[in-house]
């Protein structure tokens, strides 16, 4: 058994069968994905739970409730992989970091919108996940590999759900139909960003912890279109939307007022401690 009380963080066995040391820029590099996994889980939860007691029907209040749970609970699972790496304390990370330290993509911080849009944009980030958790359950890097297989479980069950919900909105009414092809315009575009590769990513692939990023992208874009066509409906080109860029520090005005209220609690008092 791999010992783990070894400050140098550890990968999968080599051929030797000796345990092989996390490098510095893979290190470095995977700190930067796992705080961009993160932050789009936190901020996708934190929508989602806008819906606590507006949802259009009772069972889907507390179905998106548990979503939205869950998708903080991804984040949480993210940010202590973080800090196994870094020692950085995760309630700092979400409390005390400014828009411009948010590693989240555009998709994942946009305002609630309406039903058609929520459904839309969770059956993206769900396809984005199905895809790319079953690459790394297979990562050089346990710890990695050990939350893939876990959180990739819950998110298998948040696609099917939101993939219900594309069902019945496109074979509901006519004004389903039209608020979900409205969706399906603000958010596909923004997808190139969730798919872009971040800085180091290459460097992760070649050492075996993540996923290839032009296969991965080919495999989410794939599967989302089959899940379009399935509903009747089709994408056009994967065009970013104007002022998207790849790098995941920029943002629109849409995350200062998120963090505003996500963080005014704790900023209240930076220096309270809980019992």
């Amino acid at each position: 058994m791999t010992d783990q009380s070894t400050s140098a963080p550890q990968v999968g066995a080599s051929r030797s069968g000796s345990p092989k040391e996390l490098g510095t820029v893979e290190q470095a590099a995977l700190i930067e994905q796992l705080t961009a996994l993160a932050d789009d889980e936190l901020l996708l939860g934190h929508r989602n739970a806008e819906w606590t007691g507006h949802a259009p029907i009772l069972e889907e209040d507390i179905a998106l409730a548990n979503l939205a749970q869950d998708e903080i609970g991804h984040a949480i699972a993210w940010y202590g992989l973080r800090s196994a790496l870094d020692g950085s304390d995760p309630d700092r990370l979400v409390y005390f970091r400014d828009a411009p330290q948010f590693l989240n993509s555009w998709l994942a911080e946009l305002p609630r919108g309406d039903w058609a849009f929520t459904m839309r944009r969770q059956c993206l980030f769900a396809t984005y996940d199905a895809e790319l958790l079953s690459r790394p359950a297979l990562s050089s890097y346990l710890p990695l590999a050990h939350a893939a297989v876990k959180i990739g479980r819950e998110e298998l069950f948040h696609l099917r759900h939101s993939s219900m919900w594309l069902e019945r909105l496109a074979h509901g009414t006519a004004e389903s139909r039209r608020r979900l092809a409205l969706a399906l315009a603000s958010a596909w575009p923004l997808l190139p960003q969730l798919l872009a590769p971040m800085p180091g990513t290459l460097d992760l692939h070649a050492a075996g912890i993540w996923p290839q990023p032009d296969e991965l992208r080919e495999a989410v874009v794939a599967r989302a279109r089959a899940a379009l066509s399935q509903v009747g409906l089709g994408a056009g080109p994967l065009l970013p939307t104007a002022g998207l860029t790849s790098h995941r520090g920029t943002h629109p005005a849409h995350l200062d007022e998120l963090l505003e209220r996500l963080q005014s609690v704790a900023r209240a008092d930076p220096e309270a401690t809980h019992w």
